[in-house]
């Protein structure tokens, strides 16, 4: 780690002993409408979502795209094009997207060599394609595969490294999601190859169905594999996603909430909006005597500030 990066991390921790970073997952690739009539489809519902939590106190959005006519999650390079153009012109909120799209394989029983419907398997060059392209501050890079529902989240470290190498490439900071404690040394690997920049950003993603279930004690030994001087945040899904925020801030990590995790402000009540669950979140953080990130403070604790992309504040070439 060189004496810049080394600062960079320095002021990170002393500026994150205040401040926590608020990400909104705004609306997943899971669920459509009829689990929530607010759920963001189109990508003006999207955008319009994202700065709506922007005001409450998320300072970074994370981006899926849906098919508007079907809901189902798309790849379509023009959907991201306009969410990303639509926040970008009203906001200075980080923008951090997916690239989990194409790695889905469901398996064709009747045919065991082939792949069955649902089957969203692509190269690592389409996979990074919108990344390459809008060039967002970060995008999220999942780096092992796992069981995920009755589909497999597939990752192959070939893969990974490809597309790695093309998001530095970009000049994009990737962060890492890491799902179990394998995917942890996945990680480190990447890490120790050169392929991901200082300080290494990590995710801890608890309470994906058959991936390591969002305890206390989990998030504390997830947090405790990483490797040293990395920035992180945890989350959890469903019911877990609100202790997972308490407990990401007391271990020192930023959070995440967000329709794409969970669709309820409490047991049995959804959520109006996302909106609505980042106040929840900005409730729990101050109740720690903790206060949100604005999306300046963000970058700077995110090690961005340093990062010369020859951009302006709103994200423009």
């Amino acid at each position: 780690m060189n004496e810049l990066t080394k600062l960079t991390a320095r002021k990170a921790e002393n500026m994150n002993e205040h401040k926590t970073i608020i990400t909104l997952a705004v609306t997943g690739s899971i669920g459509d409408k009829s689990k929530h009539p607010a759920l963001p489809v189109t990508p003006r519902e999207i955008a319009e979502s994202a700065l709506d939590a922007c005001s409450a106190g998320a300072s970074v959005v994370h981006i899926h795209v849906r098919d508007p006519e079907t809901t189902e999650p798309s790849m379509a390079f023009e959907l991201y094009e306009e969410a990303v153009q639509r926040i970008r012109e009203s906001s200075d909120m980080l923008i951090n997207l997916t690239t989990g799209a194409g790695a889905r394989i469901v398996p064709d029983n009747a045919e065991p060599m082939s792949l069955g419907p649902g089957t969203t398997w692509s190269t690592p060059e389409k996979r990074t394609e919108h990344v390459v392209k809008l060039k967002p501050e970060l995008c999220s890079l999942d780096v092992g595969s796992m069981n995920f529902g009755p589909r497999v989240f597939a990752n192959p470290l070939p893969h990974v490294e490809e597309m790695a190498a093309r998001i530095k490439k970009a000049g994009v900071r990737p962060e890492l999601e890491v799902f179990d404690l394998g995917h942890v040394e996945i990680a480190r690997s990447l890490i120790e190859k050169g392929l991901v920049e200082d300080p290494p950003i990590f995710q801890l993603c608890l309470g994906i169905q058959w991936g390591t279930p969002a305890t206390s004690k989990n998030m504390l030994l997830m947090r405790d594999a990483l490797p040293p001087d990395v920035i992180w945040g945890g989350f959890g899904v469903g019911f877990t996603s609100f202790p997972m925020v308490a407990q990401s801030t007391l271990l020192g990590g930023n959070v995440r909430v967000g329709f794409e995790d969970n669709f309820y402000l409490s047991r049995g009540k959804l959520a109006k909006s996302n909106a609505q669950l980042v106040e929840k979140a900005v409730v729990i953080l101050r109740a720690l005597d903790k206060e949100p990130a604005s999306p300046d403070e963000a970058r700077e604790m995110l090690g961005l500030k340093w990062l010369e992309k020859g951009r302006n504040n709103n994200g423009k070439s």
